[in-house]
């Protein structure tokens, strides 16, 4: 597998916040967000090429007990197909008994994946970025919360962008709103201590969880943080 890199640091969002953890970043990403913070990853031969094996090796350098498995894209080819060797990954992972959580925008549904946690970051029109699109597919995302523990996380920009989130998750259906967190979107810490405010305000009025973004508020969104 082409891996952009592996660090240590602590989980900067959702539900898992502030857990210490190990991230495998692969390479790749099939999406071009207009705020893309791991533009350094889009590529899919930004990286090394590892084996299974000596990415369990440098998992183990770290003393935590949770694994991220993160992009990049790390569900998807640059085709939007499956990555062959993911299943393979996870399995490995779990044998050092790691709570692993994959950080995915949804666009591909993998059966029987040994996830502790799916982390769901759908990209909505907000996100595009001039002539790239946005890849929202409500399907797969249902797939993936119908058969993973899960949340769902939504870039908040300008207050009106909470109207699609709502529509989003009215077409996705039978989604639980205390797994639902909002987030605002960030590149720097002075951008995230001034949109903080609003987003609240939009977690008070639909019920949805306030998402904070650790790596920008105590690294300022540094490489490898």
């Amino acid at each position: 597998m082409i891996i952009n890199e592996i660090f240590h640091s602590l989980q900067g969002e959702g539900q898992l916040a502030g857990t210490p953890s190990v991230f495998i970043r692969l390479a790749g990403c099939p999406l071009r967000c207009k705020w893309c913070d791991t533009k350094y990853a889009r590529d899919y031969n930004a990286g090394s090429d590892l084996t299974i094996p000596r990415i369990v090796k440098e998992v183990q350098k770290h003393p935590c007990d949770f694994a991220v498995i993160t992009g990049g894209e790390p569900m998807v080819t640059a085709d939007l197909k499956r990555r062959e060797d993911l299943n393979e990954l996870v399995k490995s992972l779990k044998a050092l008994n790691k709570h692993i959580t994959i950080e995915t925008a949804g666009l591909w549904y993998e059966p029987g994946l040994t996830c502790d946690l799916m982390s769901i970051s759908p990209k909505l029109s907000n996100s595009a970025d001039g002539e790239a699109v946005h890849h929202f597919n409500a399907a797969v995302i249902r797939e993936l919360i119908d058969n993973y523990d899960y949340q769902l996380k939504f870039v908040v920009d300008v207050k009106k962008d909470i109207t699609e989130i709502l529509q989003a998750i009215k077409i996705i259906g039978n989604v639980d709103k205390r797994k639902v967190f909002l987030m605002p979107q960030a590149q720097t810490t002075d951008e995230l201590l001034a949109k903080s405010p609003m987003v609240a305000d939009l977690c008070k009025q639909t019920g949805f969880i306030f998402c904070n973004r650790l790596q920008i508020l105590l690294w300022d969104n540094q490489k490898g943080k």
